[in-house]
């Protein structure tokens, strides 16, 4: 599910009706109902019941909305916070930003950029490790947020900052397994792993995986290639039944009723991100942002 498709789906469920909708997005009618029609078979749930008087959400739509508005709300916010540190006459800096970021981990940086290099503006764009890393070494990108470490002499990394990941699960299966200090991997053996494509950071996927088959866990049925793990993708599979996802504790989402987050026992699987950038780079305020990001130097 992509923003487009998001806000597609929010206009159609406010607004009652695909005509008014379509309207509002200044698309044809038969296309804004294919859209939402796709969206529904992405996600394998009815979102919209139509008929001769329009469109009403069903339970799973009335969840989708509150998620997505709140999305498009983060990332309405997080262009608008961008857009503070941009100014004219200056050069761009093109950043790659992956899903689920610490939510602070890039406002100090960015004020502390802006303060040095008030000239340069900042261009955020949401793409996953791969495409980031094809981005950087094809001179799309400046700088990029990735999952794994990039391997070969072109490009350097730092590493930002280390997550312990939880599991977001039904609160009534976390009540059958969940102890004082968390869930055991292996009690969430029989449960399906939501997650994202493998393209999307391969090494990262891999080491999921391993780790996860390792505790007896099944994989469940693969992400279709090509789409973002956003989440209300994550918490409707969840809230759906027989499903877990995986998230940090801090993950910078409200966790509606009906679903619980927990640590891991023992904190098995670690996300790490990095701040990548091509070696031969020698751009001072690009050199800045790295330096600001990196908690060594800090420390």
């Amino acid at each position: 599910m992509d923003m487009r498709e998001m806000r597609a789906f929010v206009a159609v469920a406010e607004e009652g009706s695909l005509s008014a909708a379509a309207r509002r997005l200044h698309l044809s009618q038969p296309a804004l109902s294919q859209t939402v029609s796709a969206l529904e078979r992405e996600l394998g749930v009815e979102l919209l019941v139509r008929s001769s008087t329009g469109v009403q959400a069903t339970e799973a739509g009335l969840t989708l909305l509150n998620e997505a508005r709140a999305v498009l709300a983060r990332h309405d916010q997080a262009l608008a916070a961008l857009a503070r540190h941009t100014a004219t006459g200056g050069g761009v800096l093109r950043i790659g930003i992956p899903l689920e970021l610490p939510p602070d981990l890039l406002t100090r940086p960015l004020a502390d950029l802006a303060e040095a290099y008030p000239a340069t503006r900042v261009r955020a764009y949401h793409l996953s490790t791969a495409a980031q890393l094809a981005a950087l070494r094809a001179d799309e990108l400046d700088v990029g947020l990735v999952r794994e470490h990039p391997i070969g002499p072109d490009l350097d990394a730092v590493q930002v900052v280390e997550e312990r990941l939880g599991v977001l699960i039904s609160t009534d299966h976390a009540a059958k397994i969940a102890g004082s200090d968390g869930i055991r991997l292996d009690a969430l053996a029989g449960l399906d792993w939501v997650r994202f494509p493998r393209s999307g950071s391969p090494a990262w996927y891999d080491e999921l995986t391993a780790i996860l088959r390792g505790h007896g866990l099944d994989m469940g049925p693969p992400a279709p290639e090509g789409q973002a793990l956003i989440a209300p993708v994550k918490l409707a599979a969840v809230a759906a039944g027989n499903a877990f996802a995986l998230a940090p504790p801090d993950w910078p989402r409200p966790v509606p009723d009906g679903i619980t987050w927990s640590p891991l026992v023992g904190h098995p699987l670690v996300r790490r991100t990095w701040v990548a950038w091509k070696t031969e780079s020698r751009r001072r305020d690009l050199g800045h942002l790295i330096v600001a990001l990196d908690p060594s130097s800090s420390a």
